[in-house]
């Protein structure tokens, strides 16, 4: 929904690195058939990615990897309940919490 010159400015993934533990971040993380495995491939050296886009909820764990998605707390579209996720970094772990507002 950005304008386009600043989708040309924004990458189309980042990686963070937050308490040693590096997460990825993506807008749009495709069809919802196979996305669990297309992301581990794709981000094999994080622990957890966060995408968006579909304003599904989803709290995950596949492979190595937690896949994330924090719906949203303004547009939820077809789900119940506005949601946001809050995510706890530390000793090495990574404690997702999916929060209904």
């Amino acid at each position: 929904m950005d304008e386009p010159a600043l989708k040309a400015v924004l990458p189309r993934q980042h990686v963070v690195e937050v308490g040693g533990l590096r997460i990825g971040l993506v807008h749009d993380a495709g069809p919802r058939v196979g996305r669990e495995a297309r992301l581990a491939a794709r981000f094999e050296d994080c622990r957890a990615v966060v995408y968006g886009h579909t304003h599904v909820p989803q709290l995950e764990h596949f492979q190595h990897l937690w896949v994330l998605n924090p719906g949203s707390p303004t547009d939820r579209r077809s789900q119940p309940v506005h949601t946001m996720l809050v995510l706890k970094v530390g000793g090495g772990r990574i404690t997702p919490e999916l929060v209904t507002l």
